[in-house]
């Protein structure tokens, strides 16, 4: 049996290389400490980290955390159908 995947944290693309921590805000944080003067990424490179090690953007975030009944907070504020996007509030 292959373990379902799932939302583990937050991430963000910066120029291919993966960051991840608990939100956001976060990753920001590491890339300020990581790099020297970076140009910080815009919204449409942050996603989330899968228990398959792999980085989603967030609509592809939303239906996986979904699918694993991951979302306990602001469902109802989140859910726009298929425009559904994945926020790191709706985790923990």
């Amino acid at each position: 049996m292959i373990d379902p995947e799932f939302i583990l944290c937050a991430a963000l693309d910066y120029n291919g290389t993966i960051i991840s921590a608990a939100r956001h805000s976060d990753c920001y944080a590491v890339i300020k400490e990581l790099f020297a003067n970076p140009v910080l990424p815009e919204r449409d490179k942050q996603g989330f980290l899968t228990s398959r090690n792999r980085f989603v953007d967030r609509k592809e975030a939303w239906k996986i955390a979904k699918l694993n009944n991951q979302i306990r907070y602001g469902e109802e504020a989140s859910d726009n159908g298929e425009d559904s996007i994945l926020i790191s509030e709706n985790l923990y």
